[in-house]
């Protein structure tokens, strides 16, 4: 397999194929609610946040599945078994990709990558989404995704599901999400889902030691 050397730089090294689909911009979650407000079904945006969405909950699940011993290879798709020990060396037998477990572990840290305890969630939106026959349902989707939480079974909901979905920091996606536009024109069932996910928060924020919504953003 040809490596990248001073003699060849334009080569990559196999760890700087490992590509992760990016958290969504902010920008894009509020122009959907904004326009949902309204009553109107923007279905570009809709398209556009769903699979986005989709595209992240796809590359948060296999981050998990390598971590627990299969790893996907990132130029063919096949799926690598590994032990997960830190000098071993990850070989593709479909396309010969080879990488060592270090690196690729080292590429799923600091990413918001991680959390066996959203699985389910996640997992349940890529079956659906694809499926959804109408934008309302699509929408529900995308608000019951973005709505969800990490959860302990001790301690209940820990920290919201967006923070692995949306670009920011904790504090700012938790404001965030306090300050999306609902209306008259909502769709029917995301202002209860709000409600909701504002009871657990607090109960998240008691939990860590703060009260409000406002003391996490600042």
């Amino acid at each position: 397999m040809a490596i990248a050397t001073e003699e060849n730089p334009n080569m990559m090294k196999p760890e700087n194929e490992i590509r992760w689909a990016a958290r969504v911009p902010q920008e894009k979650v509020r122009r959907l609610y904004q326009t949902d407000a309204t009553g109107v079904y923007h279905e570009e945006l809709i398209h556009d946040v769903g699979w986005s969405l989709f595209a992240r909950c796809e590359s948060f699940l296999a981050a998990e599945e390598a971590r627990s011993g299969r790893a996907k290879c990132h130029r063919c798709g096949r799926i690598i078994v590994h032990e997960g020990k830190q000098e071993e060396v990850l070989r593709c037998a479909e396309c010969g990709w080879t990488v060592a477990w270090r690196a690729y572990f080292k590429a799923m840290q600091h990413r918001q990558l991680s959390g066996p305890d959203l699985a389910e969630l996640f997992k349940g939106y890529v079956t659906r989404f694809p499926q959804a026959a109408s934008p309302r349902e699509r929408m529900l989707l995308i608000d019951r995704l973005l709505h969800g939480f990490h959860w302990s079974a001790r301690t209940g909901p820990r920290r919201p599901s967006a923070i692995n979905l949306i670009e920011g920091r904790l504090s700012e996606v938790i404001g965030f999400l306090d300050r999306l536009t609902y209306g008259d024109g909502s769709t029917p069932g995301t202002l209860e889902t709000a409600a909701v996910w504002r009871r657990d928060m607090s109960t998240a924020l008691a939990s860590w030691g703060q009260e409000t919504l406002e003391s996490a953003d600042e």
